[in-house]
């Protein structure tokens, strides 16, 4: 197999991603743990070679901005591996106008400067995963060129088949060489918000008769319910049972609190306070933040229900007139107020109204 800097056992994979993502607890324990066992197998296959071990792909799901696409950059990054983030969305079924599924394989040929033996031990991330789900599920879909046609498609190279793909991407041609990739220990990581996939586990879990301890149905709505997801709810949503049944870890990031967003704001490591603060060094000027100004930064973009997405545009927003001026002032310190951040964010709400 290809080199992996360190093989990090799970708790220590989990505490690395604490410097980074704030919360997300379960996630960050399940993706640690799925991903050492992953790659333990390999490790192991390559001295068994009659043993045979599953691979146990991961389904992430939880809304935009919560850390589902940094928890998998980060890990992959750690651990040295290639890594490919595509969208589930610019995937049509063979055929039709848009990339087709082996242009995974191309993007995560490309992560490894087309290093093949690299590759067939790296990760694939598809996110918005959700949006290939089947019409006529009972879930509203917004897009399906064959949505089903696109699960059948991604079937066996997550599985693990090999695949040949053009050099460069783009459609095959008959005259043109291919370079044959093995998915067989490529791990597959999809995710998606799976909007109405709530109502599917309420209405499962408030039918059920099994004489499992399920918590009332107010107690349920108090819940992130996809924590109780199972297999047949994502079929219910809209998947073949085949093609969901290739990810049997299932995990979930729950939604981002203020408290959550006040948090990301200054403590990570490369958190965006301390980018902006080594920007202003950079002048020989030092940037201060009041809490009650990260607090009502916090609120703000809360407000927005993008999660720590809506955070950069927010910042760039407030910085924006003080990134310009000072470089030019004398000014050996900024502090930045509760005031100075209502200022900067009425001023950009009143014109998107008018803009309305």
């Amino acid at each position: 197999m290809s080199e992996v800097k360190k093989m990090m056992k799970p708790t220590e994979m989990s505490k690395y991603l604490d410097k980074f993502i704030i919360g997300q607890t379960e996630a960050k324990k399940t993706l640690s743990t799925a991903i050492y066992n992953h790659y333990k197998k390999i490790n192991a296959l390559d001295n068994c070679k009659d043993q045979v071990l599953d691979k146990s792909n991961i389904l992430l799901a939880g809304n935009t901005g919560c850390g589902k696409t940094m928890l998998v950059k980060t890990i992959a990054k750690k651990l040295g591996v290639p890594c490919y983030i595509g969208n589930a969305t610019s995937i049509t079924e063979s055929g039709y106008v848009g990339d087709d599924v082996e242009s995974l394989i191309v993007g995560l040929l490309k992560d490894c400067d087309y290093d093949i033996q690299k590759a067939q031990n790296g990760i694939i991330f598809i996110d918005e995963i959700d949006k290939i789900a089947k019409k006529g599920a009972g879930v509203s879909i917004t897009r399906d060129v064959s949505g089903e046609g696109v699960q059948q498609g991604l079937l066996k190279m997550v599985e693990g088949c090999v695949v040949g793909v053009p050099p460069f991407g783009g459609r095959k041609h008959p005259e043109q060489p291919l370079l044959y990739v093995d998915t067989t220990n490529i791990l597959f990581i999809i995710s998606g918000a799976f909007p109405g996939i709530e109502e599917i586990i309420r209405h499962r879990l408030g039918g059920s008769k099994i004489g499992f301890n399920v918590e009332s149905t107010d107690a349920l709505n108090e819940k992130n319910l996809v924590e109780f997801a199972m297999p047949q709810d994502f079929k219910k949503f809209g998947f073949i049972p085949e093609f969901i049944g290739r990810f049997p870890v299932i995990t979930y990031v729950n939604d981002l609190t203020i408290d959550d967003l006040k948090r990301i704001l200054t403590e990570p490591e490369n958190s965006i306070i301390k980018q902006y603060q080594f920007l202003f060094s950079l002048d020989d000027c030092e940037l201060i933040f009041e809490d009650d100004a990260l607090l009502e930064i916090a609120e703000y973009a809360h407000s927005l229900k993008v999660g720590a997405r809506g955070l950069r545009s927010i910042m760039e927003t407030i910085m924006i007139d003080f990134m310009f001026t000072i470089p030019s002032s004398e000014a050996k310190q900024i502090i930045i107020t509760k005031d100075i951040v209502l200022e900067k964010l009425e001023k950009k709400f009143k014109m998107q109204k008018i803009a309305i």
